[in-house]
């Protein structure tokens, strides 16, 4: 007998979906006894379209929502993605869109509208969305959000190694250099403040002209990024961004014909695992969905 689809509740995908690690490829340690204490698997559904830039270099709107829509309605295993977000988001939510607005490589204005629009029709009131980066401790949205969509661009970064979903949520803090030390390892503390894990329900990590190399902590060259026309979705931040992360280390071996690591390691992803536990970095506990264009996928 076929067996039908059905949307998962959030607690059931905490408990039921997975994620892929960096365990070898950053050489860190995945101590037994962290990975048997840490839950069920999480997913993560990785994303591409061929067509997704158009030839003036912009991104095709249409194409963009429908990967996002794709990315949700399979990692919630679902045969409609309206219904996923209905499910995910309500009338009675209070909703903030974490953005990033650093210029060399922002958030695309077009993926914040398209997260707006898909709240709207979940019943969000549009007085209750707010898409905000460096005032979200301010803004009255954030302030008193019921929900959080965490949403940034992978880049690789001076002090953390990477600029990730873990490292975009550091403006919920007052005092963002606290959480420099180590190559930022600590940041998976600010994730349990003010309710942020909980309020989590959505991670993408955009993939869409990434940034794999740079020197310097505000270097920028267009020639260290790529058109990957990606996007990594998943409820697990650790998940999403270790997912990037194997993607960057692969471009960036390639391009430079040798092993090059990510400078400096990025610590704080497999702290988010081992001491923060907000998310999987194992091997044995991941699960990657790849949906739509595979070539030089990197993972």
């Amino acid at each position: 007998m076929k067996k039908s689809k059905r949307v998962l509740t959030r607690r059931d995908f905490i408990r039921t979906g997975s994620y892929v690690a960096m365990g070898s490829l950053m050489g860190l340690p995945w101590p037994g006894d962290v990975a048997a204490s840490q839950p069920a698997k999480s997913r993560v559904v990785l994303i591409r379209d061929k067509d997704l830039i158009g030839n003036a270099g912009d991104i095709r709107t249409d194409n963009l929502a429908d990967m996002l829509d794709q990315a949700v309605q399979t990692l919630f295993v679902a045969d409609d993605a309206a219904a996923v977000w209905q499910q995910l988001f309500n009338a009675d939510d209070v909703v903030g869109i974490k953005s990033n607005v650093w210029w060399h490589l922002p958030t695309p204005a077009v993926l914040e509208e398209i997260l707006q629009e898909r709240l709207i029709a979940a019943g969000v009131k549009k007085q209750n969305i707010s898409v905000d980066d460096r005032g979200v401790r301010r803004n009255p949205v954030f302030r008193n959000s019921t929900a959080l969509i965490n949403v940034r661009p992978l880049r690789t970064h001076a002090w953390s190694g990477l600029g990730t979903l873990l490292k975009n949520y550091i403006m919920f803090v007052s005092s963002p250099w606290m959480y420099h030390g180590n190559a930022c390892e600590k940041l998976g503390a600010i994730w349990h403040k003010s309710n942020l894990r909980s309020k989590t329900r959505l991670n993408i990590l955009v993939m869409i002209t990434p940034l794999f190399h740079g020197v310097g902590p505000h270097h920028f060259s267009r020639k260290y990024t790529w058109p990957y026309k990606g996007l990594i979705v998943s409820a697990d931040p650790v998940a999403a961004d270790a997912t990037g992360a194997h993607i960057i280390q692969a471009k960036r071996d390639l391009y430079f014909g040798e092993e090059r690591p990510i400078s400096p390691r990025p610590l704080h992803i497999e702290a988010g695992e081992t001491r923060f536990r907000l998310g999987n970095c194992h091997p044995e506990r991941i699960e990657l969905l790849k949906l739509g264009w595979q070539e030089d996928v990197f993972i």
